[in-house]
């Protein structure tokens, strides 16, 4: 089995592309899905096995793949690890920034060095990728950047550091793509909601329930796929989206609208899209299949 893109064969054939947070989750999915569209992709993370497991998995299936083990949160570490990928590479033609973690706590129980901790990976580490690929790459050749947002914009109770980061890294999206423009660079962000991910299986036994849970709230009435995530990274390069910059998509299925005054109908006509080979279901949802 291959992927099962909605792109042509061959869209990216002869390109390099960045992707942090490249060995697990959405940036996994999205990986293979490039790489089957005929990328090179360097996958980029803190976790040299499961860098090495992805890489492994693309080669597998026939991509073409490279990885760097590099903690975005540090300035010197990026500033190298860009250089190494320049070095081998030539060009870095697209970045999907992905990189991103953060715990479930209430604000008032969050001390200053766990919230600097989430700021520095889902903030100020996409800002250090995405200034390090400009300056050394992008602001030559041109490019598009894709950062990874979350459902923020009411607010993300009992995670309020990564929707402090999230909110920041939308504003440094609209930023970088009218700064960064003249030199041919498009920057864009995806806004993922609830999405069947390996990163549901990280948290505590008490929010379980609740994610079992979640798709009573979307009006889709369903929560969304890695892939149906990667086809909205992946439009966002092509020459498609030439036009398109500064700008965020929701990939949520209308989670982020309305309110909960209004009652949610029945559940039909909503299938998700699959083209993901070797997604994994997270356990925490197994019971549901």
């Amino acid at each position: 089995m291959s992927y099962d893109s909605v792109f042509k064969p061959g869209l990216f054939a002869g390109q390099t592309i960045l992707i942090t947070g490249g060995g697990s989750g959405i940036g996994r999915c999205t990986a293979h899905e490039l790489a089957h569209l005929g990328a090179h992709v360097v996958l980029v993370g803190r976790k040299q096995e499961k860098l090495e497991q992805t890489s492994a998995e693309i080669r597998e299936d026939g991509g073409s793949v490279g990885y760097q083990v590099c903690d975005i949160r540090e300035e010197e570490a990026v500033k190298a690890m860009v250089a190494a990928v320049l070095a081998e590479r030539g060009v870095i033609h697209h970045l999907v920034n992905n990189a991103g973690g953060q715990y479930p706590a209430p604000l008032a129980s969050i001390n200053q060095k766990g919230f600097e901790t989430v700021v520095r990976t889902n903030l100020v580490g996409g800002f250090l990728v995405a200034r390090e690929v400009f300056n050394q790459s992008m602001s030559r050749t041109g490019g598009g950047i894709v950062n990874m947002l979350a459902d923020m914009w009411g607010g993300m109770p009992g995670m309020g550091h990564s929707g402090a980061a999230r909110a920041g890294m939308e504003n440094f999206t609209k930023t970088a793509a009218y700064e960064w423009g003249h030199a041919g660079v498009r920057v864009n962000a995806v806004a993922p909601g609830w999405i069947a991910s390996s990163g549901m299986d990280t948290y505590p036994e008490s929010m379980k329930n609740m994610i079992r849970n979640l798709k009573d709230h979307v009006p889709l009435q369903r929560i969304g796929s890695e892939s149906e995530v990667a086809a909205a990274i992946v439009f966002l390069l092509t020459p498609g989206a030439s036009f398109i910059s500064g700008n965020t998509i929701r990939i949520d299925g209308a989670a982020s609208q309305g309110s909960r005054a209004w009652t949610l109908g029945k559940a039909r006509n909503s299938e998700p899209y699959n083209g993901f080979h070797r997604a994994c279901v997270p356990d925490v949802l197994k019971d549901q299949e």
